[in-house]
């Protein structure tokens, strides 16, 4: 049995739902299906999701949001017209999303987008399930409360029961295709809550993983994982075979194939993952695993976020104060914050935040109580940062590879702010300006991967 996931950008129109459709008809073991809401149709397009969003706000806010409203039904009427679904389904999937954004009780505004956000995948399968059916073949609904996928009472950042598991592995025992809804599930007590932006990769990975698949297809827009952001660097290196870990690695420093909670439940159960493409379905794709064969490159991917700060502290003598580290991330519990990372050295240590959570009010009273409970001789913030970042399971048994990065980076004249590497040797880590971080990826990649092609990329 596979459980195959199909994104935004590949349910966006009629023609794209036909191509999912024919992918899920090809293979009788697809018989569990995740779908997105629509994504954007070209580039200046706006996904399902956005307007669903931008409509909870302001019907929030003014009580009404007719012609955000109107866009959103028309989306979902021009996709099942071109499909040449019956007026009666229209009607009813249009009745449907109509409920939903009209509803009465709005008082509690966290609860109300996180359903009206919902409303996209919810309504998408449903009209997935519809079509499946218009072409002869048994397939159907299936709502997350009905099976059972029980979550955390978190708005927007849901956290899957353990005894979801159990309830949702019943739907190995359905006849027919299932179409499930991603990106929300429910409370014990009926509500729902949606996961964080992304998370339909996420429910597809607790299906896999409930009820034991032995593939989880992750269908979307590109044939493979590239080493590299094809944005930076034309015609990248397809990745083939990369493990969790190193998936992990990425997509927390900014890949956006996958959704960094995503792997966690397929990782745990022991499947693999295929990233497949549904525009080149025949394409292999990319398999993710537990474990992989060494390959004479030792780098699988670089990657590379912006956003972050980093808090310097100072104190002689630092490294004997027992407790200092302690008291110093207490702080910052205590302000509602969490870390990133911790580079230290003898008489001094770094914090590195994301900025978006460091607000003005938060960074005062930071900055003064470590200055009081900590007395260092000095605290400073260093913003605008970008994190690079150095992937692959191979380092570890590489010697070099440090100092080729740092050669690379200095021949292309970024300067290095911060240097970390992770314990496990799967992932090194490097601080830069943010107006420095595209020049940065560019540089290692052509250091680790331009002898793999026929040109270097211009810094």
């Amino acid at each position: 049995m596979k459980v195959a996931k199909f994104g935004g950008t590949s349910l966006a129109s009629a023609a794209q739902i036909r191509k999912v459709c024919d992918i899920i008809r090809a293979d009788a073991e697809r018989r569990l299906v995740v779908v997105s809401a629509p994504g954007k149709r070209f580039k200046e397009d706006i996904k399902v999701t956005d307007l669903l969003i931008a409509y909870g706000e302001k019907y929030l806010a003014d009580g009404q949001a007719e012609e955000i409203k109107q866009k959103i039904f028309q989306r979902y009427t021009e996709i099942a017209e071109e499909l040449q679904l019956s007026r009666e389904v229209t009607e009813t999937l249009t009745a449907d999303l109509q409920e939903i954004l009209t509803a009465k009780n709005t008082a509690d505004a966290a609860r109300f987008i996180d359903a009206v956000k919902a409303a996209g995948e919810d309504t998408c399968a449903k009209l997935v399930a519809h079509y499946l059916r218009s072409l002869g073949e048994e397939a159907e609904y299936v709502n997350p409360l009905d099976a059972g996928l029980f979550v955390t009472d978190e708005a927007g950042n849901a956290q899957v029961l353990p005894e979801s598991y159990e309830r949702l592995r019943a739907l190995r025992d359905r006849k027919g295709i299932v179409i499930f809804p991603g990106f929300f599930g429910y409370t014990k007590e009926g509500i729902l809550v949606t996961f964080s932006r992304g998370g339909s990769d996420i429910t597809g990975s607790i299906l896999a993983a409930a009820v034991k698949a032995d593939l989880y297809e992750n269908f979307t827009d590109v044939d493979s994982v590239y080493a590299v952001n094809p944005n930076l660097v034309k015609h990248p290196k397809e990745i083939r075979v990369i493990t969790y870990r190193e998936m992990r690695e990425l997509s927390y420093a900014g890949f956006t194939v996958f959704h960094e909670e995503a792997l966690l439940p397929a990782y745990r159960a022991g499947i693999p993952v295929c990233v497949k493409n549904t525009n080149n379905p025949s394409a292999p794709g990319t398999m993710i695993v537990s474990e992989r064969e060494a390959s004479e490159n030792r780098v699988s991917g670089i990657a590379s976020d912006t956003g972050f700060c980093s808090i310097y502290v100072s104190k002689y003598l630092l490294h004997r104060e027992i407790g200092f580290g302690r008291r110093l991330l207490q702080i910052l519990e205590e302000e509602g914050l969490s870390y990133e990372h911790t580079p230290s050295g003898i008489d001094n240590i770094s914090v590195i935040l994301r900025k978006k959570d460091f607000t003005e009010a938060i960074r005062s009273r930071v900055v003064e109580r470590i200055r009081r409970e900590l007395q260092v001789d000095d605290v400073f913030i260093e913003d605008d940062l970008a994190l690079v970042m150095i992937v692959g399971e191979g380092m570890r048994h590489s010697v070099g590879t440090s100092a080729k990065a740092t050669a690379a980076l200095a021949k292309a004249k970024v300067n290095l702010e911060m240097i970390n590497q992770g314990s496990s040797e799967v992932s090194m880590m490097f601080g830069v300006k943010e107006v420095d971080a595209d020049r940065a990826v560019i540089a290692l990649y052509n250091e680790f991967f331009a002898d793999q092609q026929q040109s270097r990329q211009a810094i």
